[in-house]
């Protein structure tokens, strides 16, 4: 009889199978914006790495109670996330420098960053078209909403190029003289272009895009959201992803006051809902007996609206 050939422990036969969709695109730059770009590097674990760390608690001999789409789901569902963190991605990244310090607030990551006090600072930087400027929103100090004529654009992109021209030269002109260069750089515009290796946990990547993919989110770090989302981490963990799309990205939660705003309107409707909302301070009556709605009121609006309801007010 011959030997039984050894079988390797679990885990070190998981990370033995490739992930083919991922791995197709390794090293791929899928561009962003006029001249930016997310490629992968590196990345490490898969749907099956984080289904691994779930039932891992159980031990050996444990029957599955259920399949990986569901144990997946069931952990997205109800927020355990630990195991999650069992799948970690390298990426390299060009984005603009005003781009980059959004995206850097997310404290979640290692970071190695192009230095412009060793190298040449990368000659591109972010330009808009005629019908790319956007307009201040009214509404929210940090946003934007709407665009300017596009002949009023074409001026400001006009500006925009001699501007970023001068500001090239002048930098040139600085290292030519032997200025150092960590001094030479202090006036290229935040539109140029920068570099970083950004290596990440899925746990805080999903965090990351929970918070950039949604429209309220700038449209240039969006950008770059949906392109990691749909382009890589909808290739690297398809149950993971599709999970995340249910549970988080695509879904509307419902606070106490929500939830007391909703009730009403079933039970009593609009009139209800409205006192419900006057209650829990998203609406404020104005001296002339109108309604206010403010910006909370605004949010249950809509979630209102996708639950295919009009807002009552």
């Amino acid at each position: 009889m011959q030997p039984q050939e050894e079988q390797a422990p679990a885990p070190e036969r998981l990370a033995r199978v490739s992930v083919s969709a991922l791995d197709e695109v390794l090293g791929r730059a899928f561009p962003v914006l006029d001249d930016g770009f997310v490629r992968v590097v590196d990345y490490m674990g898969d749907d099956r790495a984080i289904v691994q760390a779930a039932r891992v608690s159980y031990g050996d001999g444990t029957k599955k109670g259920s399949d990986d789409a569901h144990l997946i789901r069931y952990l997205m569902r109800h927020r355990h996330s630990t195991p999650f963190e069992m799948c970690e991605i390298k990426l390299h990244v060009r984005a603009p420098m005003d781009v980059w310090r959004q995206w850097v607030r997310h404290r979640t990551a290692s970071i190695n960053e192009y230095s412009t006090r060793y190298s040449l600072a990368i000659d591109a930087a972010r330009s808009l078209a005629p019908d790319e400027w956007r307009t201040q929103s009214s509404t929210n100090r940090q946003g934007s909403a709407g665009l300017l004529p596009p002949d009023e654009g074409a001026a400001f992109t006009a500006d925009e190029k001699e501007f970023h021209a001068a500001a090239r030269a002048l930098y040139e002109k600085r290292v030519e003289a032997g200025v150092a260069r960590e001094i030479a750089r202090k006036d290229l515009p935040l539109a140029t272009y920068t570099e970083a290796y950004w290596k990440c946990n899925l746990r805080n990547l999903l965090h990351f895009l929970s918070l950039r993919m949604p429209a309220a989110a700038q449209y240039e770090i969006r950008a770059y959201a949906e392109t990691i989302g749909r382009e890589i981490v909808a290739r690297w963990v398809p149950l993971a992803w599709k999970a995340f799309e249910d549970y988080e990205l695509s879904a509307a939660s419902l606070s106490a006051p929500d939830v007391s705003v909703v009730s009403a309107l079933v039970r009593g409707g609009a009139e209800a809902a409205a006192s419900a909302a006057l209650a829990a301070g998203m609406l404020r009556r104005e001296p002339d007996g109108s309604l206010k709605v403010l910006r909370e009121g605004a949010e249950l609006s809509a979630k209102i609206a996708a639950l295919g309801f009009a807002a009552p007010w």
